[in-house]
Parts: structure tokens; C-alpha cells; sequence
């Protein structure tokens, strides 16, 4: 019998090829085809073990069932299976390596079959006209593969199809009307590829839709109108095209989205308030627009939000502070618009950073933001400040260097301070109160790089309280012998002392095993670094401010409390500057108290004794004990430190101090 006659031997039940010399293995063997025979049953699962086979052909016969093995052999470039009378429902060759080509005779496959997926299998050319004849598929995936063309347009009978996944190809040209007629869609992937034009209006009447993917394509003109009626889509994904034209304020008939994303396009306008109304949407991507206008404040309704990104667009006008009660927001940017005002602060604004809002230059907030603070007052403050700029010009041209200009001054402002401590008399303040815990978050648990300086008994930290206050945290040393006594002394007057020129006090935090002090913080640092620092300078009129206000600080001390206090160790480190220049005399670490003449009492953190100023050839003396000669010695120490008096000729200050020191 000749090999075209067994071929058609249709009938033939047996087969016998015995007493022969056949040689070879089958495991090894690259091609294997019985294409056109009247074969049935079931194809022999031992095929899966053919691991170098590349094509196997079983066309036309009359298989019933592919076995799953089948697709266990990795080398298998063709597959030829059409004609069978096989009733297929799922085929499924997803990553696979099959690098070749979708053969029109897909057309043959059973008209059966609901599922036909052919993911990351590396195929090439275009999508056969022939899929059309799959009229029941229901899931159709070449997504993750080198297809290229367009999408044909017999894609219209498949009028079952739910799902269409097309992503990560090389498909390109419009997407056709056509895929209207797919009624049932609910689920359209075609993102990453090269498809143009624009979309096509009748997709909005697919009301099945539930997911559209189309980001990363050449896709222009304006977004239909007709999309924003699908009122039970999920995921609308357009980002990364062209898309021009507004958001129209139909947006929010999407009232079961959970994901919009239509970054990296061209469209303008402003955001429609009407995108409050969105109310179950967790993420919205506006970024790389062209949008303008305000962040609408009814987005604080959209109470579900967890991700909101509206960078690198044009948006003006201030940050809504109703965003502050979005609980579930974890991500926020706004940054490179031209926003202005205050950043919020409250709600999820406290986990955000300056990353969120760089690149508008008119934006002010909490220092933890890298942006200027917001002060109420600042136009006042710009006011007062060139007012005294005026008067120091005046001053300077009139009498700089005239002793009774000098006195004047001197006099008005221990007038001032008077003032200052008939009201403070008046005012009954209340300490606030900050927890151990606060102060922890505030100086980053006490690292080393907030630290400001150490003492013998202390260590100072710079804080940043949750309200954005920067403060400086003043940590005593417990294991010190008496510290306890120390600490209460000085929060006893710390409590009741109030004057412009004393660094005063916020509030105290204290248990058995940690006690603080909470001091105002100063940023310009200390007098000694403005006096013997190369990178920094004080003209004369500065210097002279700063000695009165040192002064008048002593002055307050020595007779404007119950109680004199002397500071007895004032020196230019010991002066503080705040950022108006003006002078806070602090650390009062050998501070004493002088009750009834002759009793002191050690505290840690008040005054001085005496500090002298010449007027001319007189002096003044504000000294509130002369028996300590030793402490006289060490004010005008510290007033010929302070104003290098030595370099400061026009003072012409002649001081003898022998009939007082020695």
C-alpha cells in the first residue's frame, strides 16, 4: 500500500509494522504531522513531552479534546488543530514563545468556543479578518504581544464579547465605529500601543462598560461628551495622549468611578466644581495639563479620595482648606502651578511634604513645608520696620553723636518698658500645655542634629511643634544631685516674669524621669556670633538698640519685679536676637534672687547684677547688690564685649573704673 493510500484509509482499524528496521525517538524529534486523516478520540496527553518539537500538525481529523500538556512544550512555533470535531469552549496558549503569526485559518476554530486568549506569546502581523467568525466568544485576549495594523472590522460580530484586551502591541489607526456594535463590552484594554484618531462617540452608548484603559496612544481631539454618561463605569484611563478641549461639568455622572486618570494631555479650562460630587472616586489624576482657574472647595466632599494629583498645570488661588477633612488622602500635588496663601496644615496635610507643593513661589505655611511663614501681620511688621529704618537715618544724620540723642532714647525706652510692665501686671496668662510625646515628635527624638548647644546641667534642642511653632527645648540633666529644686526654682519665676528683652518661657513638661523647659526660639543666634564673627555685622545703630534693650531687660529684673533678681554672668553669648534684632538676655544659669537684703536663693536661669553705660563722662550703674564688687567688675565686662567699645570711637566713652573695682 502506498503512502497517498494509507493516507485516505479512513477504515483501517489496525496497523502493523513489525519485523522492520524503523529507527529514531520521538522525544527529539522537531516536526510531527498526521494534518488530513480520519483520526478521533482524544489527543495523547504524552505529547506534552515532546520538548524540542516546533510544529505539530493534527489538522483535519476528528480530535475531540486538546489536552493541557500540549501547551507544556516551549519550543512549539506552529500549531495546527482547524477542522477537528473538537467542541471547544476555552483556548487558552497565553506565554507561550510561539513567534509567528495568527493564521487566518483561526476561522476553523470550534464555533464553540467563548474564550480564546493569546497573551505574551510573542506574535506577530496583524489580527486576521477572520476573528469575526468566532461569533461566541465572549473573552478575547492578545494583549502583551508584537501585533501590529489595525483593528479589523470584522470585530463587529462579536456581539458576545465582554472582554477586550489588545494592550502592549504595536496596533496603530483609529479605533473603529464598529466596536460600538460590541453591546455587551464591559471591559476595553487597548493602552500602549499606537492607535490615533480620535474616540469614537458612539462608545458612550455602551452602557456594559465598566473599565476603559487607553492610555499611553497618539489619541486627539476632545474627550466625548457621551463618556461621561456612563454613569456605572469604574476606571476611565486616557493619560498619555493628546486630548485637548475642558472638563465639562458632566464629569460628575460618573458616580460609581473609582479611578480617573487623564494626565499628560492638553486639556484647559478650569476644574469643574462639579467633581465634588464624586464621591466614591479614591484616585484623580489631572497632572500635565493646562488647566487654570482654582482647586474647587467642593472637593473636600470627596470623601473617598485617597490619591489627588494636580501638578504642572496652571491653577491659581489658594489651597481649599475643606481638603483638610479628606481622611483617607495619603497622596497630594499640587506642585509647579501658581498657587498662593497658606498651605492647610490639619487633617492628612500633616503627613505631606514640601514635595507635594514645590514650584509655586507665593505659597506660605509651617517651616516643615520649606515655604515662608504665613504672618497676618507682615505688612505691618514691613511698615515698622522701614518707619525704623527712617528714624535710624534721621537719627544717625542728627545727632549719632550727640550724648543728650543718646539719653533720650535711652529714656524712652525705659519709658516703654514701664508701659510694658503696668499691663503685664494686668495680664493673667496660661501656660500651654505640651506632652512629653509632642516634644518627642518635635525635636526628632531628640537628635543630634536639632541640638543647639549643652550646658553643665542641660542640653537645648530646636523644636517644631505640631501647630508649626519652632521653639527651643531646654532638657535638664536628672542624674545631676539638687536638679529637682533647681528645675521647680525656675519654673517658679520663669512663670511670673514678663518683659520684650527677656527670652520668655512657653510652658514646662516635668515627671520622675524627664524635666524641660519649652523657650521661645531665636533665630538670629547669639550677640557673640554677630561680634566676633567674620560673616556677620552690626552698624553702630544696632549695637546701640541692643544695649538698651539689654538695659531695660535689667532694669525690669533689678526694680520692676517683686523681687530683685541678679543675672550675675551676662555675657554676648548669653544675649539672644530674635528676628526683629531685638535683644532677649537668657541663660540664667548662677542667677540669684536677693530676698530681704542679705537671703538668696539659687536659681537656674534669671539676671544680672550690674552692667554700666557711658553717658559722656557720667555713669549709670544698674546694680542692685554694690557690696559684690566682683559682680560690677563682670557687668562692664560684659558692656565692653557686647559693644566693642573699643572699636566704636564715636562714643568717645572714657571710663575709669578703679574707685569701683579694685
Amino acid at each position: 500500500m502506498c503512502a497517498s493510500e494509507i493516507s485516505g484509509a479512513c477504515f483501517m482499524a489496525k496497523i502493523i509494522l513489525w519485523c522492520n528496521s524503523f529507527t529514531g525517538n520521538l522525544t527529539i524529534s522537531t516536526k510531527f504531522e498526521i494534518t488530513e486523516n480520519c483520526m478521533t478520540g482524544i489527543i495523547p496527553t504524552e505529547f506534552g513531552q515532546l520538548r524540542r518539537m516546533k510544529m505539530l500538525g493534527l489538522a483535519l481529523n476528528s480530535f475531540g479534546s486538546i489536552p493541557r500538556e500540549l501547551f507544556n512544550i516551549s519550543t512549539l512555533q506552529v500549531l495546527s488543530l482547524v477542522e477537528n470535531a473538537m467542541s471547544l469552549s476555552y483556548v487558552s496558549i497565553s506565554d507561550n514563545p510561539l513567534y509567528g503569526i495568527i493564521p487566518a485559518s483561526v476561522r476553523n476554530l470550534s464555533s464553540s468556543l467563548v474564550e480564546f486568549t493569546a497573551s505574551g506569546c510573542k506574535l506577530n502581523g496583524s489580527i486576521p479578518v477572520q476573528i469575526g467568525n468566532l461569533s461566541r466568544l465572549t473573552i478575547l485576549a492578545f494583549d502583551s504581544n508584537e501585533l501590529s495594523g489595525n483593528i479589523p472590522l470584522s470585530i463587529k460580530h462579536l456581539h458576545k464579547l465582554q472582554r477586550l484586551y489588545l494592550a502592549d502591541n504595536m496596533l496603530q489607526g483609529p479605533i473603529p465605529e464598529v466596536v460600538c456594535h460590541l453591546y455587551n463590552l464591559n471591559f476595553i484594554k487597548m493602552d500602549n500601543n499606537q492607535f490615533s484618531g480620535s474616540i469614537p462617540i458612539c462608545l458612550g452608548n455602551i452602557s456594559s462598560l465598566r473599565y476603559i484603559f487607553m492610555y499611553s496612544n497618539m489619541l486627539h481631539s476632545s474627550i466625548p461628551s457621551s463618556l461621561w454618561d456612563l454613569k456605572d463605569l469604574l476606571n476611565l484611563d486616557l493619560s498619555s495622549n493628546s486630548f485637548s478641549g475642558v472638563l465639562l461639568e458632566k464629569v460628575s455622572n460618573l458616580g460609581a468611578a473609582i479611578s480617573i486618570d487623564l494626565s499628560m494631555n492638553q486639556l484647559a479650562g478650569p476644574i469643574p466644581s462639579t467633581v465634588g460630587k464624586l464621591q466614591n472616586l479614591a484616585n484623580l489624576a489631572l497632572a500635565n495639563n493646562n488647566l487654570e482657574g482654582s482647586i474647587p472647595v467642593s472637593m473636600g466632599s470627596m470623601i473617598s479620595l485617597v490619591s489627588l494629583d494636580l501638578s504642572h498645570n496652571n491653577l491659581s488661588g489658594s489651597i481649599p482648606k475643606s481638603l483638610e477633612a479628606l481622611q483617607y488622602l495619603n497622596y497630594f500635588n499640587v506642585s509647579f502651578n501658581t498657587l498662593s496663601g497658606e498651605i492647610p496644615s490639619g487633617g492628612s496635610f500633616r503627613n505631606f511634604t514640601m514635595d507635594s507643593f514645590k514650584g509655586n513661589k507665593a505659597l506660605c505655611g509651617i517651616p516643615r513645608f520649606h515655604v515662608p511663614i504665613c504672618l497676618a501681620v507682615s505688612d505691618h511688621r514691613s511698615k515698622r520696620k522701614k518707619v525704623e529704618q527712617d528714624s535710624f537715618i534721621a537719627f544717625e544724620t542728627v545727632a549719632l553723636f550727640s550724648i543728650v540723642s543718646l539719653a533720650l532714647i535711652f529714656v524712652r525706652y525705659k519709658r516703654k518698658d514701664k508701659k510694658t510692665r503696668d499691663v503685664d501686671k494686668l495680664i493673667s496668662t496660661v501656660p500651654e500645655r505640651i506632652s512629653y510625646y509632642e516634644l518627642v515628635q518635635a525635636t526628632e527624638q531628640f537628635n543630634e542634629s536639632n541640638l543647639l548647644g549643652t550646658g553643665s546641667s542641660c542640653s537645648v534642642y530646636k523644636g517644631i511643634l505640631n501647630n508649626g511653632k519652632v521653639v527651643a527645648v531646654t532638657v535638664f540633666n536628672i542624674q545631676l544631685e539638687g536638679i529637682s529644686k533647681i528645675f521647680d526654682v525656675e519654673c517658679e519665676i520663669l512663670r511670673s516674669i514678663r518683659h520684650r528683652c527677656l527670652n520668655s518661657v512657653i510652658s514646662c513638661c516635668s515627671n520622675e524621669e524627664f524635666k524641660a523647659l519649652v523657650l521661645e526660639y531665636m533665630p538670629n543666634g547669639n550677640l557673640e556670633k554677630w561680634l566676633y564673627s567674620h560673616n556677620y555685622f552690626l552698624n553702630s545703630m544696632e549695637r546701640l538698640n541692643i544695649m538698651i534693650d539689654v538695659a531695660s531687660a535689667l532694669e525690669y529684673l533689678h526694680g520692676g519685679y517683686s523681687t530683685p533678681i541678679v543675672h550675675s554672668d551676662l555675657k554676648p553669648s548669653n544675649v539672644l536676637l530674635d528676628e526683629d534684632m531685638v535683644a532677649r538676655v537668657s541663660d540664667f544659669g548662677i542667677a540669684k534672687l536677693l530676698f530681704d537684703g542679705d537671703s538668696t536663693a539659687l536659681t537656674n536661669t534669671l539676671g544680672t547684677l550690674g552692667i554700666i553705660f557711658c553717658l559722656n563722662s557720667l555713669y549709670y550703674v544698674t546694680s542692685m547688690s554694690t557690696k559684690n564688687q566682683h559682680h560690677l567688675k563682670n557687668g562692664w565686662k560684659t558692656l565692653h564685649a557686647m559693644i566693642k567699645l573699643n572699636k566704636v570711637k564715636h562714643l568717645n566713652c572714657h571710663v575709669r573704673l578703679t574707685t569701683y573695682i579694685n
